[in-house]
């Protein structure tokens, strides 16, 4: 869901920003509605020979490293969303891809305006070092195909939405399409 025209914001933070706006009720009194908005975030399923390559990441409100896909926020430098893509896969795991596909997009919470844009990145190779934020640690891996579904049913393992489709993907009996995504040569 988008937030209305008619909406104000009523508080600005460094990540979330709040909206409020007068709603009419089906029995035709008012209420006041509220949405926050986030930027969008990438994550990028990034695979390099027959290897689905992922990483496992710690950051300052973890106690703990969490598997993940590479991923971050986009900014205003980066237009759009694939731009975002390519540059975070470089900088948290020094790959570089001529080969990108969008695989879903998702908004996860009804009271958010917030996109989150999963990519595969196909025939990666390393170019340079990881250049990771101050507030990031990231051990980069390279795991078979097997072992991706895995991670996907991980607890740690934070894009459920994604997670569900790969998941129902492989139930469905759709593995080798999967594959065929995720390794097309």
């Amino acid at each position: 869901m988008k937030i209305p025209k008619i909406a104000k914001k009523v508080f600005s933070g460094e990540i979330f920003d709040v909206y409020q706006w007068p709603q009419k009720m089906y029995d035709g009194s008012m209420a006041t509605f509220e949405m926050i908005k986030r930027p969008d975030t990438v994550e990028i399923i990034a695979t390099k020979g027959n290897k689905v390559v992922v990483c496992k990441q710690k950051q300052p409100q973890h106690t703990s490293y969490y598997p993940s896909l590479f991923s971050g926020r986009m900014d205003k430098k980066r237009k759009t969303p694939l731009q975002a893509a390519k540059r975070e896969l470089l900088e948290e795991s020094g790959l570089t891809s001529n080969d990108w596909k969008l695989f879903n997009v998702y908004m996860p919470v009804s009271k958010m305006e917030w996109s989150i844009y999963v990519y595969i990145a196909r025939n990666c190779t390393y170019s340079k070092k990881q250049n990771l934020d101050g507030g990031e640690k990231i051990k980069i891996q390279e795991i078979s195909f097997e072992n991706f579904f895995n991670l996907m049913i991980q607890d740690k393992f934070l894009v459920k939405q994604l997670a569900v489709d790969i998941m129902r993907m492989k139930l469905e009996g759709k593995r080798s399409q999967l594959k065929k995504l995720l390794f097309k040569k």
